[in-house]
């Protein structure tokens, strides 16, 4: 029976399907030899969420269940207030153990039971990661919220990481040779350059190029997170050589290849949003490559800085509350730029930053040039989200242990590069040798590595504008 109307003549269906679906803990004592439930209802289950639309329907029933399926605080006040207890009578460490496990155990939320059921049943992974895909958006957009459905949402999250974890994932190439859809996938989910038609897809799987994904045993063949490989003969300073309408080249020339450059990974499925998975397969991809052409011997990103634009545009917006204080450009860059755009406040420069404007006049470019390289420096060195870099992806590769490397002036030209990052980009290069270090230094005390080129913007960020 599908989900009666909407309203409250569901409510009532909605909950006798919860409390059917979802299995009780069993008492600790008989936790190993409760039977399962059975299958039908798991089953039952996801044919009920499936039939429910999009939206505040799947909302409702989402909080129902991380509200009313969720732990037992009466047993989990009862069991830490034991744990205390074997620990004041300093009882022999098998009785304090004992207790701590218990406690453990009435931690487990009941709806962890459930996600375990569908987790074995035939087509239940993806249909768990489809469910994680609503609550990740529902949190974004505020259609579901509150303490318990985040807790919820963090149980479902560690649950998936442990099922998706290396053991169960497959590494696969794609090349023109691969099935249709899953080519089709490839370019649907392209969420950095998009594809713009088969001429290019061709390209990103041909010479030259390599397209790898993970996929898992349980759900083969369907790409999880993509990466998209460019075989050079020098670090990439411009994204338009790589992704440029050209006719797919010549037959590779295996000594014209010195360097990788990871130019695009995109992760397939909304639901493993912070499922570890783009640092395994870049891990993969390093060793497969080194494998295929050991003459490889520079590693390294060509990426976007999404939010640099947006985050300029704030600082402008600040600066104008006092016009005369202008801080982010020297003297003699202001005065440049107020006689092009005809204004000596920021206003219009913001405005040229949000329609993509600046770029057509040849002048201002020249101008912004200096002022936009150490601005753009600094948001990615000295920026901070808790001490590591705000940018994600900055954050991202540093933790994997690589080193901020070159920043690169009207590296992505397209409307969204431009729109993102004012079209500049950055190379993060991984030395295989330091990733280990690296990646240590930088979870451990925040330290970015960077190169000279960075540095020095930096430096140059501090002496010419004051934040």
């Amino acid at each position: 029976r599908g989900p009666a109307g909407s309203g409250t003549a569901s409510v009532a269906g909605m909950e006798e399907l919860l409390s059917r679906s979802v299995p009780p803990l069993p008492p600790y004592e008989t936790k190993e030899k409760a039977p399962p439930p059975a299958e039908r209802r798991s089953a039952e289950f996801v044919r009920y969420y499936r039939a429910l639309e999009a939206g505040p329907p799947r909302a409702e029933l989402l909080t129902r269940l991380a509200r009313d399926f969720g732990v037992d605080h009466g047993r989990v006040a009862e069991f830490s207030a034991k744990v205390l207890q074997a620990r004041e009578q300093q009882r022999e460490m098998g009785a304090l153990l004992q207790a701590e496990d218990r406690l453990r155990y009435y931690l487990n939320p009941q709806y962890r039971g459930l996600f375990q059921h569908l987790g074995r049943l035939e087509g239940g992974l993806r249909f768990l990661v489809e469910l994680r895909g609503d609550l990740v958006e529902g949190l974004a957009t505020k259609a579901v919220d509150g303490p318990h459905v985040k807790e919820m949402n963090g149980v479902l999250k560690n649950m998936l990481s442990e099922w998706f974890s290396t053991g169960f994932l497959n590494l696969e190439r794609v090349t023109w040779q691969s099935p249709c859809e899953v080519l089709q996938k490839i370019s649907d989910s392209e969420a950095v350059h998009p594809v713009r038609n088969w001429v290019d897809m061709k390209r990103r799987v041909g010479s030259y190029r390599r397209c790898y994904f993970f996929s898992h045993c349980a759900i083969p063949g369907e790409p999880l997170i993509v990466l998209h490989v460019a075989l050079t003969s020098d670090i990439s300073s411009s994204i338009q050589a790589i992704v440029k309408e050209v006719p797919p080249l010549e037959t590779e020339d295996t000594d014209k290849i010195t360097t990788a450059i990871f130019y695009s990974i995109s992760l397939t499925q909304q639901g493993l949003q912070g499922v570890e998975l783009g640092t395994y397969l870049i891990k993969r991809v390093v060793k497969e490559l080194q494998k295929e052409l050991p003459q490889i011997k520079a590693f390294s990103t060509l990426s976007p800085i999404p939010g640099f634009t947006k985050w300029l545009v704030g600082l402008l917006s600040s600066q104008t509350k006092e016009p005369e204080r202008n801080e982010l450009f020297t003297e003699s860059e202001w005065q440049e730029i107020s006689e092009i755009t005809g204004d000596s406040t920021t206003e219009t420069l913001k405005k040229l930053l949000n329609n993509n404007e600046w770029v057509r006049s040849e002048k201002l470019v020249q101008v912004l040039h200096s002022p936009f390289m150490r601005l753009c420096a600094w948001y990615l060195y000295g920026e901070k989200h808790r001490g590591y870099a705000l940018n994600p992806v900055a954050n991202f590769h540093l933790q994997n242990g690589s080193v901020m490397w070159r920043i690169n002036w009207m590296a992505d030209t397209s409307p969204r590069g431009i729109a993102g990052s004012c079209g500049m980009m950055v190379n993060y290069r991984y030395f295989l040798e330091d990733t280990a270090s690296n990646s240590a230094a930088y979870l451990g005390t925040k330290q970015i590595k960077a190169s000279e080129q960075v540095l020095s913007l930096v430096s140059q960020f501090q002496q010419n504008s004051k934040l």
